[in-house]
């Protein structure tokens, strides 16, 4: 029996969102039901209590972190495996926003690693979808102090300090760590991170 690696497929981790909508669903094909505001699809995840399942094949219902265990080189890499080990270093998820998401900013490396005993998240995003006037915040107009910034807080006008993108299927942002953010109502993308859950919501 060939025991080498192959074409893997996981089964999606699908997250319910009070911002999420039916793009995952009557775009993307998978099924959220009885659930509602399906917000995400974590396709890829080697994160503890959302890990990844195989399938298909031979290795079908396999974790993801089993499979690095085994595979190791072979599934990671040479270079990702010696900086990394066995923990999977991405997590790549679909996210439909119908309403607009929370201001956020992930830490870097250093700062994660220090207070959550976790890597930090750059994460890119690649536009699937977007209705019309849709679009993403990423990054403040102006520099800007935490006067102002608190004062926008209290007045709740924070994203006038923002730049705004109106964005289309296909455009592509890098938002790394230590980046104020936001995706706006309407857009439906994917996104490829570091491994990470961590998020500190500013807005």
């Amino acid at each position: 029996m060939n025991q080498s690696l192959y074409l893997l497929k996981f089964h999606p981790i699908l997250k319910e969102k009070i911002w999420g909508g039916e793009k995952i669903e009557t775009i993307l094909g998978k099924c959220f039901h009885p659930a509602s505001n399906c917000g995400e699809s974590w396709e890829l995840s080697g994160l503890e209590g959302d890990i990844s399942i195989v399938a298909n094949g031979f290795l079908e219902e396999n974790d993801l972190n089993e499979l690095t265990e085994i595979y190791m080189y072979d599934l990671l890499g040479d270079e990702p495996y010696l900086k990394y080990g066995l923990g999977f270093p991405l997590l790549i998820k679909f996210i439909d926003a119908k309403d607009d998401l929370s201001v956020q900013i992930h830490p870097d490396d250093e700062f994660a690693q220090e207070h959550y005993q976790m890597n930090g998240k750059n994460e890119l995003w690649y536009v699937m979808d977007a209705d019309d006037g849709a679009g993403l915040y990423v990054g403040f107009k102006n520099k800007t102090t935490k006067m102002q910034f608190a004062e926008a807080v209290k007045k709740g006008t924070v994203d006038q300090l923002l730049n705004f993108y109106p964005v289309k299927e296909g455009d592509v942002f890098y938002i790394p760590a230590g980046t104020v953010h936001a995706i706006g109502k309407g857009v439906m993308l994917a996104e490829i991170q570091q491994s990470s859950d961590i998020t500190l919501r500013v807005f």
